[in-house]
């Protein structure tokens, strides 16, 4: 896993010039070298370069202090009404869901559902260091792109590049925390043992196996790990890991483009979970299930997906994130309510 991040645009960081040169200057052991930075948005496979000020990626366990004073300390936390998805609706589309699985038109999809908040004013940088003092996310990143801030705390990697192999992790598979540790052990166990979990996990990784074996080297796909769990603050996990090996003249389009949008946001078989996902979710994912990352000056990358994450609008003074789970034909509709709302929850604790 690599360390928590705090990925600064050029918008931001030309607002915030003296912080950024605070930073450079005493945290340059603490830094990357990269070249670009990229967003990845789930419905139109756009990229848009973020175009990364001065080429560094400061990691956001390791940034001074200082850095925080040069953002609005006086505003406080002001959130209005925040707007729950409904309940009723969530498992009717959910029964209508396994209705296609049972017809054979899928196998799996991940269905989400979005909160929402109006007349919010919040310090963006404040609260992303909150809620990664609340997740400690592996893959977490704060971007602004025009007047949206998403401030992500994800746990997910998407896809790796390290010389000429590549590295997918998907995660399917979620439990809460114990309130104690017999009761953690014993949700973990559950977890770890769970066929319905495990099913919803082995059916993603094998569209993993098939999205990179379209750019993979012959015979060099191979699951690394299947069905690890891991804790996480807020949440137990399971992740496997699926790698292969590429020819190292394959560009970076010819990965994104054999993978991206990510199995663990789709579902199985990709194309069609995609169709119904448009029909069913009422809300455009935009940022949600995307992906940020950069790539360095050798050509390595490395993106997360874009889930655990709220996106703020300063100019319509708006936020909004969503949650999802993995309908399958073993699922009940009451327990992947629940899943989404404990998913939620470290989210709606710091917006309370």
């Amino acid at each position: 896993m690599l360390p928590r991040r705090l990925l600064l645009t050029r918008q931001t960081t030309e607002q915030y010039k003296d912080a950024w040169k605070l930073i450079v200057e005493t945290q340059e052991k603490n830094s990357v070298e990269v070249e670009f930075g990229y967003l990845l948005y789930p419905e139109t496979n756009k990229k848009t370069e973020i175009n990364l000020f001065k080429g560094k990626l400061i990691h956001a366990d390791t940034a001074p202090e200082k850095f925080s004073s040069f953002f609005p300390s006086e505003l406080k936390h002001k959130i209005g009404t925040i707007n729950f998805p409904d309940k009723k609706h969530y498992l009717e589309k959910v029964k209508k869901l396994k209705h296609h699985i049972q017809l054979g038109n899928i196998y799996e999809i991940n269905y989400c559902i979005q909160f929402t908040a109006e007349e919010v004013e919040i310090n963006p940088y404040q609260l992303f260091l909150k809620l990664n003092a609340v997740s400690e996310a592996p893959h977490a990143c704060l971007a602004k792109f025009d007047d949206d801030w998403i401030i992500c705390s994800s746990p997910e990697r998407f896809i790796q590049r390290s010389g000429n192999k590549l590295i997918t992790q998907p995660i399917k598979g979620t439990a809460r925390r114990g309130s104690n540790l017999a009761e953690d052990e014993h949700l973990k166990n559950n977890l770890k043992n769970s066929l319905k979990e495990k099913t919803e996990n082995v059916m993603i990784v094998d569209v993993a196996r098939n999205d990179l074996s379209r750019i993979a080297e012959k015979g060099s796909v191979q699951v690394e790990e299947l069905f690890g769990v891991y804790s996480y603050r807020q949440v137990h996990q399971m992740i496997s890991t699926v790698s292969c090996t590429i020819d190292k003249t394959c560009s970076f389009d010819e990965i994104i483009n054999a993978t991206f949008p990510m199995a663990s946001m789709t579902g199985a078989p990709k194309i069609r979970a995609m169709q119904l996902i448009d029909e069913f979710e009422n809300f455009k994912r935009n940022f949600y299930s995307g992906s940020i990352g950069f790539i360095d000056k050798s050509g390595d990358f490395d993106f997360n997906v874009v889930i655990r994450s709220m996106v703020y609008n300063e100019r319509n003074k708006t936020i909004s994130f969503s949650v999802g789970s993995a309908i399958t034909s073993m699922c009940e509709p009451e327990k992947e309510w629940e899943e989404c709302m404990i998913k939620a929850d470290a989210l709606l604790k710091l917006l309370n």
